[in-house]
């Protein structure tokens, strides 16, 4: 690019950025970019150091507004227009070939001889057409673009047909993404003057256009053969496919290659061919009426017989609490004392003032007056604390942190 031998280069994101092409005067965004910052950067690489250049880019319909979208956030205004014509990129063609500076140089020394002959052996309207299409040769033929808003012509009604037959089917692996182009490059016809394709299992049948017929069997020259194994074979009617119309699609015959003598395919036999059941749902057999073996039939689960309530023990009671150990009289209350009366309750420690708990001064001991710990004098957490006091006045390690449990 930079001597100038490649005129062309097409390119990804990566050259956006940081190469310098000096003499780059056109950048044609093929795809639209994803964001504004792309734009720029793939934008950038021509126009540089002062220079002029031409961004070209290419916006589908369908991604219009994105576009536009886009353009704002880089804070550029495009030039919006159409596709030029085919005639517009010949005249352009033309226009550049006339200001090549080939025409106002001489003929050289090494030239004339060639000259020379061209001049005898043609006429000059000759050469300029010869060189006009080779000048052509060297660029690519122009297209002509439909509308923007151009809606597709509706395709026509394909009309009346005939049919042909290919040798080969399945077994020669026959597919119908290779017998299409294969059949409009022999027969010099589009794809829109084939119909149906129906692929068996030795031979293939192709619906053609009637109206293509002419020029289809022109371009065979009579030689019947598509491809070399292929034979052609015209048919005088519509072949009839097993198990189906004329015509029409094969039934389904499974997996091609399956296992012979495997299941029946659907076109032998029509589908839900099971003999239908005319008893009423819920007629079945209950186990009453059917025996299991040698076993005598269900008759259910038998009832429990009634309980004859005053043949039946004495109920257990439960020892009440309180009551003494291995004796069997039942508690009763006491006759002593009448209905209401409370007796006095009895202080569940003793009074404060008498010394509870050790003597006052000594470490680790409860100061005077002060009713001991809740709990029984064997329970653990009791235990826990005077352990924890005797270490305490031994002076051992500990401070006034909260003594652990014993394990």
């Amino acid at each position: 690019m930079r001597d100038g031998r490649a005129q062309i280069c097409v390119a990804t994101d990566v050259a956006a950025r940081g190469i310098d092409l000096p003499k780059l005067d056109l950048v044609v965004h093929a795809e639209l970019p994803s964001n504004h910052e792309t734009l720029l950067h793939r934008s950038g690489r021509t126009g540089r150091a002062g220079r002029k250049g031409v961004s070209v880019l290419i916006v589908p319909p369908a991604a219009f507004n994105k576009a536009k979208r886009i353009l704002k956030f880089a804070k550029v205004e495009a030039e919006w227009g159409t596709a030029p014509s085919a005639e517009a990129v010949l005249e352009r063609d033309a226009t550049r070939m006339l200001a090549d500076p080939a025409w106002v140089e001489p003929v050289s020394e090494g030239e004339a001889a060639p000259v020379a002959s061209l001049l005898e052996q043609f006429q000059p309207e000759q050469i300029a057409a010869a060189f006009l299409r080779l000048y052509r040769a060297q660029h690519s033929a122009p297209e002509e673009l439909g509308a923007v808003n151009a809606k597709p012509e509706p395709r026509r009604e394909f009309g009346p047909s005939v049919w042909f037959s290919v040798s080969g089917g399945r077994a020669a692996n026959a597919e119908v993404r290779r017998l299409l182009p294969m059949l409009c490059k022999a027969g010099n016809i589009t794809k829109d003057e084939i119909g149906a394709i129906r692929i068996q299992q030795t031979e293939t049948y192709i619906e053609l256009a009637e109206r293509a017929l002419d020029g289809f069997m022109k371009a065979l020259n009579g030689r019947m053969e598509v491809e070399e194994g292929a034979v052609l074979t015209r048919l005088n009617k519509p072949p009839v496919i097993s198990g189906g119309k004329p015509g029409g699609k094969p039934p389904y015959k499974g997996k091609p290659g399956g296992k012979p003598g495997g299941k029946p395919s659907y076109g032998d036999k029509p589908r839900y061919d099971k003999p239908r059941d005319d008893k009423p749902r819920g007629d079945k057999p209950k186990w009453d009426d059917k025996p299991r073996g040698d076993k005598p039939a269900y008759k259910g689960k038998p009832s429990t017989p009634p309980v004859d309530y005053d043949d039946a023990p004495a109920p257990r009671h439960k020892k009440p609490k309180g009551a003494p150990k291995g004796g069997a009289k039942p508690y009763a209350p006491r006759e002593d004392r009448h209905e209401g009366a409370v007796s006095e309750r009895k202080p569940r420690h003793k009074a404060a003032g008498k010394p509870a708990g050790k003597p006052a001064g000594k470490p680790g001991g409860a100061p005077a007056g002060m009713a001991p710990a809740k709990g029984k004098p064997s329970s653990k957490k009791n235990r826990a604390r005077d352990a924890a006091k005797k270490a305490l006045a031994k002076g051992m390690k500990g401070g006034n942190a909260t003594p652990k449990r014993p394990k």
